[in-house]
């Protein structure tokens, strides 16, 4: 009888699971973190987000890093500076690129090296003008450039 609950509220997490997936505000595509050499103890994710409503990415996560955050470089008086944001806007049906030299993840404190053809899972949340919050789960592949 155990194995018959446990099985049951196993279908039943995955069927919520699906449910959430298939109304998800935030589509992601192009997703890939950059591969890094041994010792390495940082490095970037990149990626495109599309909402369908004006909402905000307020953090990011991964297991393969002790720290993830949403990151901003950019020119300031001839210097190339690079800063931490508290949330990234996502104005309603307008593609945002997480790119390099632009808005990306920093992964710190990584946990093991990254080494291309592997891949990275991350965990973004939203916020929208309500604060109502949406998990989106990415699996991105590690790669030296963005994959063509």
């Amino acid at each position: 009888m155990k194995n018959h609950q446990i099985t049951v509220a196993l279908l039943a997490a995955c069927l919520t699971m699906a449910t959430s997936v298939s109304h998800a505000e935030v589509v992601v595509t192009g997703a890939w973190v950059r591969a890094t050499v041994p010792n390495q103890n940082a490095t970037g994710a990149f990626m495109q987000l599309v909402s369908k409503k004006d909402t905000t990415l307020v953090s990011a996560r991964s297991d393969i890093a002790g720290v993830v955050e949403v990151h901003e470089m950019k020119m300031e008086n001839d210097v190339m500076r690079m800063r931490a944001v508290g949330g990234l806007k996502l104005p309603a049906n307008q593609p945002v690129e997480l790119k390099s030299g632009g808005y990306h993840l920093m992964m710190m404190d990584l946990k093991k090296q990254l080494k291309v053809g592997s891949e990275a899972q991350i965990t973004l949340v939203f916020k929208d003008a309500k604060g109502e919050s949406e998990t989106t789960y990415v699996h991105a592949p590690v790669a030296l450039t963005q994959p063509k």
